[in-house]
């Protein structure tokens, strides 16, 4: 490939042929004649990550909007798409999603993976079976996935302590946290799969089965990540019970490493900022998401000062465009501070790409470099949202002025996904629109 403008170690280089063997890099030279070289107009960035994504929400997407409501109301019809997902329908649903999500230039998910058992709470006959839908519909997408494999447990929390699942949480709960060991241990990790941990939340996991968690991902190094002070409610539900932050909890049970990644973390004390500095963990913020349920604006700023990595997520999917998801790290900010370039480009895509691949158990990705996956995401820089911008300044161009709509090719394990803006396997809006009709169509 001959890309017009690359980022590579986060500067933008022009005229870059980039060859490509056995979905690896193998040579980049700045600088070069495009020769018989395939041109790839506008901007090319590494593949994005997807740090943190629920594929079943999808389907709430404009439907949660007619009132006003809040995170539990919307939790409610969450739960309501949740109860009526079996294998096959979860299979396409996700497919489709996945699809979107490489049309957006995303070349690796992080799904959050909580949805295990039938509707009564009974184990399918493979009880990975949903599990398993997942990793096949991100092989149909085209999509590298980690399986973050979540521990859920109780129905919440309060001062009183823990309450037993209920109605469609049943479908969560592996009962025991050492029944949860022994389903994971049969999912098989391969060369576009990864196996992960979760944990769902201080609301739905107790301190000693987190610890078995911690126990097993440490094994085998593996990715695990939790929900964390998401609410304010779970803040003051942890407090009033355990008498401590959830930050806190999760450190006492040993989850916090390099390895572990605290989702959305926004409602952090200066002491849980240092507790996560402190272990090398790093933060998912997933800011159209956080925005669209009113939780609140992390503390991002925070974050970077202490050297603690930001991924990226797009959780709920109120959007998923990874762009819009690095520019509001930034713009939350400036409304917060009041003050402008607190991250810059370069730091925002870092967010985007190489932060959000580690913490997703992908080490080899996220950059354009010799010897790594071959993910590339050609941006057009003369769409009606990019036209006109400076040429020497593509990074701020990509991050502030594009959106998933102008990405024009992708390339994910060195295989062309995304072919003049669109997937070169899936009609994804057909396939959203029938398959989300399916599943909401009786509200």
């Amino acid at each position: 490939m001959w890309c017009e403008q690359a980022v590579l170690n986060g500067t933008v280089h022009g005229d870059v042929l980039i060859d490509m063997v056995d979905g690896r890099f193998t040579s980049i030279a700045p600088g070069s004649a495009q020769g018989a070289a395939t041109r790839l107009a506008g901007i090319t960035v590494p593949g994005l990550a997807n740090a943190h994504s629920h594929a079943f929400h999808r389907a709430l997407r404009s439907r949660t909007q007619a009132d006003r409501g809040t995170f539990w109301t919307w939790r409610d019809l969450m739960y309501r798409a949740a109860e009526r997902l079996e294998p096959d329908s979860y299979y396409r649903l996700a497919r489709a999603v996945f699809g979107e999500m490489v049309l957006a230039g995303i070349s690796c998910v992080g799904e959050f993976h909580y949805i295990h058992h039938q509707s009564d709470g009974t184990a399918y006959k493979n009880p990975n079976e949903m599990g398993l839908a997942m990793l096949a519909a991100a092989d149909a997408a085209s999509i590298r996935i980690t399986l973050l494999d979540t521990l859920y447990l109780h129905g919440g929390l309060d001062h009183q302590g823990y309450s037993p699942p209920e109605g469609t949480q049943r479908r969560f709960s592996d009962h025991t946290a050492d029944r949860w060991v022994e389903r994971v241990d049969d999912l098989d990790a391969g060369e576009t799969h990864r196996i992960g941990a979760a944990v769902h939340s201080v609301r739905a996991v107790a301190p000693s089965d987190m610890s078995v968690v911690a126990q097993w991902a440490a094994r085998g190094d593996r990715p695990v990540h939790c929900h964390i002070s998401e609410q304010p409610a779970e803040n003051e539900a942890c407090h009033a019970f355990h008498g401590a932050s959830p930050v806190s909890i999760v450190d006492d049970a040993g989850l916090l490493s390099p390895h572990f990644t605290a989702v959305h973390a926004t409602h952090l004390d200066a002491d849980d900022v240092a507790a996560l500095a402190r272990s090398g963990s790093t933060v998912a913020m997933c800011p159209t998401t956080e925005r669209d349920l009113g939780d609140g604006i992390g503390p991002s700023r925070q974050f970077v000062e202490s050297q603690t990595p930001i991924a990226l997520g797009s959780d709920s999917h109120a959007v998923i465009d990874i762009f819009d998801e690095a520019r509001a790290v930034e713009l939350h900010e400036r409304l917060r501070s009041q003050e402008r370039g607190v991250h810059s480009a370069a730091e925002l895509l870092d967010m985007a790409t190489i932060n959000g691949h580690r913490s997703l158990g992908w080490s080899d990705a996220g950059a354009i470099a010799v010897g790594n996956r071959a993910d590339l995401v050609t941006v057009d820089l003369n769409s009606v949202r990019t036209a006109g911008t400076a040429a020497a300044e593509g990074i701020e161009s990509a991050i502030f002025a594009a959106a998933a709509s102008d990405v024009s090719n992708v390339f994910i394990d060195g295989h062309c996904v995304v072919a003049d803006y669109a997937h070169t396997d899936l009609d994804v809006a057909a396939e959203l629109s029938i398959t989300i009709q399916e599943l909401m169509g009786r509200d």
